[in-house]
């Protein structure tokens, strides 16, 4: 079962990760047009910081592929993670974006809200490397990010009806981290909101990642 923790905000967060086997560190990267964004200064420091066995996870919310290969080319993550509503960047995007950054994964955050989101998941299928499946709010420019849960019976069906890892996110925690995994069956559970300290600063509560691992790894 694979672990994804987003948003780590410093080098000894990223490092602290990486210790407790978390296997995609997360970063929210971009220009300051969206809260918590990292500069790409502080990106690559915290990306220098992830230690082997853990791969680096950059997440944009801008659909703008000029910036998304200029962030591929000065970072060169593991994996972009493109989180930008869906009507901003399709499937035809993200393969000329694939064909441009050859060696980085792509990961493609999708809205799950009702069946349509089945649809959409299928569209990707075959060019994005990974889906991320995340609670959206309709007319909101990014996807995820809401603390809440959604369909993980919906969550369920895409898994099935796709041959590319899928993620599932949205208000996963340690204490409910299990259902969601028994629920949908995906390749992999992320957590942002349920694993930040509760003083609102927006970091990591390393001993609840600490507990999210341990119960992802236990059902899954």
């Amino acid at each position: 079962m694979l672990v994804q923790i987003y948003e780590t905000s410093s080098p000894e967060e990223a490092n602290a990760l990486s210790a407790m086997g978390v296997d995609h560190i997360g970063i929210l990267v971009g220009n300051g047009s969206f809260p918590r964004e990292q500069s790409m200064k502080a990106a690559h420091e915290i990306i220098a910081a992830i230690g082997s066995g853990s791969k680096s996870c950059v997440l944009s919310l801008s659909p703008d592929l000029g910036m998304l290969r200029h962030i591929v080319d000065q970072l060169r993550p593991d994996i972009l993670h493109l989180g930008c509503a869906a009507d901003l960047l399709g499937p035809r995007e993200l393969a000329m974006l694939k064909r441009r950054c050859p060696s980085t994964q792509v990961m493609r955050s999708i809205p799950v809200s009702d069946p349509s989101s089945l649809a959409l998941a299928r569209s990707y299928d075959g060019i994005a490397d990974f889906l991320l499946l995340d609670s959206h709010v309709p007319g909101d420019r990014q996807i995820g990010a809401l603390g809440v849960t959604h369909d993980w019976e919906l969550d369920r069906r895409i898994v099935e009806s796709v041959r590319i890892p899928v993620i599932i996110a949205g208000g996963l925690g340690p204490e409910n981290v299990r259902a969601a995994i028994a629920a949908s069956h995906p390749a992999g559970v992320d957590s942002k909101t349920k694993t930040d300290k509760p003083d609102g600063s927006h970091t990591k509560d390393l001993d609840c990642v600490r507990a999210f691992v341990s119960a992802a790894r236990r059902a899954g």
